[in-house]
């Protein structure tokens, strides 16, 4: 008995396949596994990751991982995504705070100017003055409203400004009615005496006059130099149920253009494109530019420094110089990134457009061969860097039943995009492109502002429900879904993922239609996209229609909504497209694996 182990390395994760070579040369198939990978894929820290993978498959068949004869590993390139700004407009307030919102518990509704003035300063107030009272913490709200009751009777108060979340409870206690704003942190730094605008939206809608560059220059006075410095401002309040704008003097409002900078393609052609041209014009410019044998970017600039970083991060885990590290594809998409402006109130940002890259970083020396020699040396198993991924899982994917020659594959992981066509004549073709789920994630935190990247991969991998009672929830289809039994209270009012075996609560607050539509959308421009790019560059005379089937492997397959994308946008060209299922059993997953096995038998 031989037994031969095929491991894929991914980025994301790394997959056994164990295989019995029969004396006919047949290979009998006993177990498989997987495990998350251990350090940046094609690094030496992947061995901790196969050595877990190796043992659980193993110990399905009862037998130690010595026994193992042969192990065949997958090459790999790693692939590292990032991301470079474009255009960004920054507003900076250099005399004080302007901006602030909170858009969840404000009171009352309307629109009001005044001068600001704090509460403890009413005393000093004129009549026949509009004045916008702010009030910090340190004042209870039975004190703010027994105080602005009692200076109501000889002062014109037509808003309030809190720092503590209690608009409402001030507003069951006053006997007149006006907007009120809280949760203005930052409130110390309104400046006292200056002219400001605050505006409530109704329950449901959002600030219109605040959310639009005219409408402030109206409250406000401005002329068209000003109204052309508050747009950023404007920008940020768009969508929000509650708004303070104050005006500084001086002209206290400037902007600041940071430069994105250019990319640069060194390949047949020797070309740069500007990341201000956008998405399209970039991968426009990286196919004029013919077989790519590294990319760069413009020094001191976004997109300059993080291809630099790129590089400077594989040099250090490859342990190779940093001029032998090269990057030879990339995948850009456009998206939205909120950008900070200084001086906020309350930590507002403003959504400006931004290009989502992934990169591949292919070194000199190829890191699997260290792989490689570790795996003899540490677990004693004779190890050999054995085919290109693409191929691999052209084999595997050939177990799916249905399949036969021609037959096309894509296998989406977590970094890159691989394809290729194995012809009826044995002839195969195969590329290996940047970006695929990892990218994903990093749009979907990057355009939702989400704090955790863990949140934005379970938002990539699980559909959507708002709890809207203790005993049902509306699903993100419409659909209502019913329960017999209580929902945990936690959960009430919330968006939550639908996990196999339970709820995940997502903290931020954002609407499930948006959530949903991000989520799509960024699939959709790496998925989708990428996927044509990649079975384009191989199909006979690169035309789609002479690609009869395609079957999907890998991670991304498994995704509850890329399968159907994919075999909507193939339609078009009367391309079959489904998901694998390898060896009858293990539906998308283990196909490069699978293949590393198959392979042995030449």
């Amino acid at each position: 008995m031989k037994l031969i182990a095929g491991v894929d390395i991914g980025n994301s994760t790394t997959e056994v396949c164990i295989g019995d070579l029969q004396p006919d040369g047949s290979i009998r198939f006993l177990s498989s596994a997987s495990r998350m990978t251990t350090g940046t894929k094609g690094t030496e820290p992947n061995v901790l990751g196969i050595k877990s993978a190796l043992e659980e498959a193993m110990d399905k068949i009862g037998r130690p991982i010595s026994e193992i004869s042969l192990a065949r590993l997958n090459e790999a390139a790693p692939v590292i995504g990032d991301t470079a700004m474009e255009t960004i407009t920054e507003t900076i307030i250099t005399e004080s705070s302007m901006i602030g919102h909170n858009p969840s518990t404000p009171a009352g509704a309307g629109q009001a100017v005044g001068t600001l003035i704090f509460l403890e300063d009413l005393e000093t107030g004129l009549e026949k003055v509009p004045y916008l009272v702010a009030a910090s913490e340190r004042h209870s709200y039975e004190e703010i409203a027994e105080t602005l009751n009692r200076y109501h009777k000889t002062l014109d108060i037509c808003g309030v400004i809190l720092q503590a979340d209690e608009a409402v409870l001030v507003e069951n206690r006053l006997d007149f009615r006006v907007p009120i704003v809280d949760e203005v942190r930052h409130i110390s730094s309104i400046p006292a005496g200056k002219l400001a605008a605050i505006e409530v939206a109704l329950p449901g809608q959002s600030v219109r006059m605040l959310s639009n560059p005219y409408g402030i220059a109206t409250l406000l006075g401005l002329d068209a130099k000003e109204t052309r410095a508050v747009t950023p401002i404007a920008k940020s309040l768009i969508g929000k149920r509650s708004a303070v704008v104050i005006r500084t003097p001086h002209g206290n409002v400037r902007e600041q253009v940071l430069p994105a900078g250019e990319i640069h393609f060194y390949g047949e052609k020797k070309l740069r494109v500007n990341i201000d041209a956008g998405a399209e014009k970039i991968m426009e410019t990286l196919e004029d530019a013919g077989e790519i044998s590294d990319i760069g970017g413009q020094e001191n600039t976004n997109v300059g420094n993080m291809l630099a970083g790129i590089k400077k991060g594989m040099a250090e885990v490859s342990k190779e110089p940093e001029e032998s590290i090269k990057i030879t594809d990339i995948l850009a998409v456009d998206t939205l990134a909120p950008v900070e402006i200084s001086g906020s109130l309350a930590g507002e940002t403003c959504m400006e457009k931004a290009v989502g890259i992934a990169a591949m970083v292919k070194t000199k020396q190829l890191p699997m061969e260290r792989i490689a020699d570790r795996m003899k040396r540490e677990l004693g198993i004779y190890t050999t860097v054995a085919g290109v991924e693409a191929v691999m899982a052209s084999l595997g994917a050939l177990t799916t039943p249905g399949t036969t020659l021609p037959i096309a594959i894509l296998d989406m992981g977590g970094g890159s995009t691989d394809a290729a066509i194995i012809h009826a004549d044995g002839r195969v073709k195969t590329t290996h492109q940047a970006g695929a789920g990892e990218l994903v994630t990093l749009l979907i935190q990057t355009e939702l502002g989400l704090r955790s990247r863990i949140t934005a991969e379970q938002i990539k991998k699980y559909p959507l429900a708002k709890v809207e009672s203790l005993f049902h929830m509306r699903l993100e289809n419409g659909a209502m879904e019913f329960f017999p039994e209580s929902i945990d209270p936690r959960y009430f009012g919330h968006v939550v993922l639908l996990a196999p075996e339970e709820l995940l609560k997502i903290e931020e607050d954002l609407p499930m239609e948006k959530i949903c539509a991000v989520r799509r959308e960024a699939k959709k421009k790496v998925f989708v996209c990428n996927a044509l790019r990649a079975l384009r560059e191989v199909a006979p005379e690169h035309d789609l229609k002479q690609i009869p089937n395609v079957v999907l492997v890998g991670g991304s397959a498994e995704d509850f909504e890329v399968p159907e994308m994919l075999t909507e946008a193939l339609a078009d060209y009367r391309i079959v497209c489904g998901r694998g299922n390898i060896r009858s059993q293990e539906g998308p997953r283990n196909a490069v694996a699978t293949g590393l096995v198959l392979s042995y038998r030449g």
